[in-house]
């Protein structure tokens, strides 16, 4: 079964995401959408990276909440600061991150984050994995808000995937 479907819920998802983005269940629709469901991850199997193992399930909801709070508050604080550029300026930044995490997948997890989180924007990554280039879009302390990314989105990650 796992060769004929090697990502089910993949497969599901492109199947209902295709029934969705042309806004018909008409026979044809149907029948297009799962071959494009079934095919698709058979023909990208070579490009999947190992799977995913998840070794603390209950990090991820500790992990999203955390994340859901940062881009509530990222999002005021930016909005402030549009407010209030005229009188004060930003103090933009970039910021370099020693990282621990080497695992693929929390890596890629940790870019989503950065992309989510109103204010950061991920800029580089060293070939070896050990520092994060950051762009920040006012920064304050640049240890305060190394340590806030570490200990907020790194450790749950590193506790999650390795």
């Amino acid at each position: 079964m796992r060769r004929l479907f090697p990502a089910p819920w993949l497969s599901l998802a492109l199947w209902v995401l295709w029934l969705t983005l042309n806004l018909s269940v008409s026979p044809g629709n149907l029948l297009l959408g799962a071959a494009l469901g079934f095919a698709a991850p058979l023909m990208m199997r070579k490009l999947r990276p190992k799977r995913a193992r998840i070794r603390r399930p209950e990090t991820v909801l500790r992990l999203f909440c955390l994340v859901g709070r940062d881009v509530v508050m990222s999002n005021l604080i930016v909005a402030w600061g549009v407010l209030k550029a005229g009188r004060q300026p930003l103090r933009p930044g970039f910021v370099k991150v020693p990282l621990d995490l080497r695992d693929a997948h929390g890596l890629a997890t940790l870019a989503m984050i950065c992309t989510v989180v109103p204010g950061t924007v991920w800029s580089e990554l060293a070939l070896d994995r050990s520092i994060l280039l950051l762009h920040v879009w006012d920064l304050d302390d640049e240890a305060q808000f190394i340590d806030h990314f570490k200990t907020t989105y790194e450790r749950p990650l590193m506790e999650i995937f390795e």
